[in-house]
């Protein structure tokens, strides 16, 4: 494999390369899961694997959020949603056309 790193002209090609390419987030699988750690007992629905761009994470999460009669929120790219709704949340997504399956017990 021949790959050209650095030019006279340009300087260094391969991190112009890098930075071209987008990352992507996980593997393309969303999960649901339950948690209550830290949350005094209640428990919440936390949603990660999401790869869209924070202003469309914020959409979403307000779309479920008022589907499922809920509050919620955005936190280090992860949705948040108050309660138990799990199922219902999978089914939302699939809607949507993600890949979602349901983590932990």
């Amino acid at each position: 494999m021949n790959q050209l790193v650095y030019s006279t002209e340009l300087g260094r090609i391969k991190a112009q390369i890098a930075k071209s390419q987008p990352e992507r987030k996980g593997d393309g699988i969303v999960r649901i899961q339950r948690q209550t750690s830290g949350r005094k007992g209640a428990g919440v629905s936390v949603i990660t694997g999401l790869d869209i761009p924070d202003d469309k994470l914020k959409i979403l999460a307000a779309e479920l959020k008022k589907r499922c009669g809920c509050g919620g929120s955005v936190k280090q790219g992860n949705i948040e949603i108050q309660g138990e709704k799990r199922d219902l949340l999978k089914q939302l997504l699939e809607q949507k056309g993600f890949v979602v399956k349901l983590a932990g017990g």
